[in-house]
């Protein structure tokens, strides 16, 4: 008897001992960086801390009452263009004014082991984890006073999580999770009607399941975002065949190619005005501490790789990563150009053109809308930023400026989460809110529409240099990868 509760403490004692630990993982250190020093074109990189089971901190989600709006910065003003969405992510404006916003959620996901539990349950907490509802909702300002008066939701038994638009040729081009569609449509139409054409089938589902799309200027060409399935390739590097890249398709041929690699989860996409360069939002790997790995805003170049699963930052390994690394990847890992913030999920991207009415201090650069972390002591991002740039292009090396926030509120609850970033056609910034169900406008009252942006002249990106950082062999029987000095 004495033995079987002697058992039964140690029982007790081991259980209690490892829910402990497991509320300890999961509730995580807090950050030893403040955000700002994870962001700009040098971030700081703290020592990795690897985590077995995610950490996680949340912002409940608890809505918008009426008449309670986000905080806009000095000399911006903001108001609701649309509410009562039902998660609405990205959108796309039409030649004609006609804003098209993609109400959707992810596809059913495989909740098996630690990775997916944790994925399943943290959609549910944070007010993501319903069906996606799979349409796609035209709002129409007719009146021109800055808010959408009538609204028409388009549905399709072919969408399926739709995300990213683009319209061409008197076709409007969605972004399943599976695969890029072709439906008929023209401007001021408000149905989707009639069976799409499938231009190129996609890697489905995965834990990172937006695909976003965005025309070449001539409209020759069509680039198409892919995210991982994983983190780092923990289920194998087969299973990411086709995923973390941007692919561009080719009207003329209808073939497809890789055009660009190891971006973990690549989201927002537009054109840098003044280089005319192909730019992106990526959001980072997790399970290296709060302060690892910052997310970031990157030009693109034909055949570039940023270095995923394998190292982050040019040259920094990832030595959780079991599939063997191709030899050759150091020497043609590149460096990011900016860093977001550690976590702070980095989605739609827009940058200021000719016709904007944000004023003179918005001007020249990128908005960038920051999703929010789930995995970070405190909570980082639940923003809109400006990334200021120079007048060739460039990005400056300077903090990036608050253009929407108030997403939080005192409680570190969340009213809603920015999501997506484009400019209606009278040059009013639009905000997406898909926690929140709302499109935000955001407009410099009195501003002139700004100037247009003439282009440089064009050429070649000059090589990155290969860093400061020598490679030598880790000392470590588990991995034959090489590793920087310090």
């Amino acid at each position: 008897m004495n033995l079987i509760k002697t058992i039964a403490a140690m029982l007790a004692t081991v259980i209690a001992i490892a829910g402990v630990w497991v509320a300890w993982s999961v509730r995580g250190p807090e950050a030893e960086f403040a955000l700002s020093e994870t962001t700009g074109p040098r971030p700081k990189l703290a020592e990795p801390d690897e985590q077995t089971v995610p950490s996680i901190k949340t912002a409940e989600p608890v809505g918008w009452k009426d008449g309670e709006l986000p905080v806009a910065a000095q000399g911006l003003q903001v108001s609701r263009f649309a509410d009562k969405l039902d998660h609405p992510r990205t959108m796309f404006t039409m030649p004609n004014g006609d804003v098209l916003v993609a109400l959707t959620n992810s596809p059913p996901r495989d909740e098996s082991g630690i990775t997916g539990m944790v994925m399943g349950f943290l959609m549910k907490k944070v007010g993501a984890g319903g069906p996606s509802p799979n349409k796609i909702v035209l709002l129409r300002d007719a009146d021109g006073d800055g808010t959408a008066e009538q609204r028409f939701e388009m549905s399709n038994p072919a969408l399926s999580s739709p995300a990213g638009m683009a319209f061409r040729d008197g076709r409007l081009l969605v972004a399943n999770h599976d695969a890029v569609l072709s439906f008929p449509y023209q401007p001021g139409q408000t149905a989707l009607t009639g069976n799409p054409e499938k231009l190129m089938d996609l890697p489905g589902g995965g834990n990172h399941w937006v695909r976003n799309l965005l025309l070449t200027p001539d409209g020759a060409k069509l680039f198409v975002t892919v995210g991982s399935a994983s983190n780092i390739a923990e289920g194998g590097i087969e299973a990411e065949a086709g995923r973390a890249t941007i692919h561009q398709y080719d009207f003329a041929s209808k073939k497809s190619i890789e055009y660009a690699g190891g971006l973990r989860n690549p989201n927002g996409l537009d054109f840098n005005p003044h280089s005319e360069e192909l730019w992106t939002t990526v959001n980072e790997r997790d399970m290296l501490g709060p302060d690892l790995v910052p997310d970031y805003l990157t030009n693109v170049p034909f055949g570039s790789n940023y270095g995923w699963p394998w190292v982050y930052w040019k040259q920094n390994m990832d030595w959780r990563v079991k599939p063997p690394m191709p030899q050759y990847l150091l020497d043609y890992v590149r460096k990011p150009e900016y860093g977001l913030g550690s976590h702070v999920a980095p989605l739609g991207l827009a940058f200021a053109k000719g016709g904007n009415l944000m004023g003179a201090k918005f001007s020249q650069g990128a908005f960038v809308a920051r999703h929010g972390s789930w995995n970070r002591r405190p909570l980082a991002g639940y923003d809109v930023v400006f990334v200021r740039f120079d007048e060739r292009g460039n990005v400056l090396k300077q903090p990036p400026l608050p253009v929407l926030t108030g997403f939080l509120n005192a409680d570190q609850a969340a009213h809603g989460r920015p999501t997506w970033v484009a400019f209606a056609k009278d040059g009013a910034l639009l905000v997406s809110d898909d926690t929140g169900g709302v499109i935000w406008r955001v407009v410099a009252p009195g501003a002139a529409p700004a100037p247009a942006i003439t282009p440089l002249p064009k050429r070649v990106a000059p090589p990155q240099g290969k860093g400061s950082g020598k490679f030598i062999m880790k000392p470590n029987a588990e991995s034959d990868l090489m590793k920087p000095e310090r």
